[in-house]
């Protein structure tokens, strides 16, 4: 005949589970709520040959800086370029990840075509970049990403200011 515990030590055991995962509970539902409500910033490289930078930074312009300033959650981007890999870096921050990500796709897409568009008029008028003018997406995403937006350093103030 096998032992049973008392019943006694069953509920408490059980009372003690359910106090723990009950505390513990906000814990996780912060971390997840720090997720997708936390400033997030996205991150793009796009390939960006050196003859066509300036037709790169002008369909951005033209198409995405736009569009962008109208969305919801919009705190500002930034527009880089590494001219050892030739690819232009686009690091755009939200206010937080849920805002981002309610963007729908569809119109993303049509922010896309429109990039498309502005950038092969752009480099039409350079001779040396008519190849790429023909490209369904001249600056094609190498990767996208997104980072943690954790701190925000400061400008240094210039001297005597």
């Amino acid at each position: 005949m096998t032992r049973q515990p008392p019943r006694l030590a069953t509920l408490l055991a059980a009372l003690c589970l359910f106090t723990i995962v009950l505390v513990g509970l906000p814990a996780s539902a912060q971390a997840v709520s720090a997720l997708t409500q936390g400033p997030v910033v996205e991150q793009l490289r796009v390939k960006v040959p050196a003859g066509a930078r300036g037709a790169w930074l002008l369909a951005e312009e033209e198409s995405w800086g736009p569009w962008l300033q109208r969305q919801d959650g919009f705190l500002g981007r930034d527009l880089l370029w590494d001219a050892e890999r030739e690819e232009g870096l686009l690091l755009i921050r939200w206010r937080s990840r849920r805002q981002w990500l309610a963007i729908p796709a569809s119109e993303i897409k049509a922010a896309q075509v429109r990039f498309e568009a502005a950038a092969r008029r752009a480099l039409a008028h350079d001779p040396g970049e008519r190849g790429l003018a023909r490209a369904a997406n001249p600056f094609p995403l190498v990767h996208a990403g997104e980072l943690e937006w954790v701190a925000l350093t400061p400008p240094l103030e210039e001297e005597g200011h």
